[in-house]
């Protein structure tokens, strides 16, 4: 029996211009997607969140990109909160899966790593 599962996942950018964006939200949907072996079909649709300071680009066109062209996708920004990550992008990935939530693996890259500790 299949279940809707959320996926997390984060990274941080190292500059806000369209190519960082883009590649950075590829690398991090690339990895959430292969190491829960995730495929395309099983996406339900993902939530992109991004701090205000990444504005030159709509993290969501990596996933067009890969060529996600039925999933539904959602940009929105992050809550602005004083001292938080800067330059993060935040992903929530709703997926079909036989796996129990203990079995889904979060993925935190570079920068991102400091949300949370406790998955790496």
């Amino acid at each position: 029996m299949n279940f809707i599962r959320g996926i997390r996942g984060a990274i941080s950018v190292s500059k806000n211009t369209k190519g960082e964006i883009i590649s950075s939200a590829k690398t991090l949907l690339v990895k959430m997607t292969g190491l829960n072996k995730i495929k395309v079909g099983d996406i339900a649709s993902v939530i992109f969140s991004a701090t205000r300071d990444l504005d030159a680009e709509f993290p969501a066109i990596a996933a067009r990109k890969l060529g996600w062209k039925n999933v539904p996708l959602l940009c929105t920004y992050e809550v602005d909160v004083p001292g938080a990550l800067p330059r993060c992008i935040r992903v929530l990935m709703h997926v079909n899966s036989k796996k129990s939530q203990s079995a889904i693996k979060h993925v935190y890259l570079n920068d991102a790593k400091k949300l949370r500790p406790d998955l790496g």
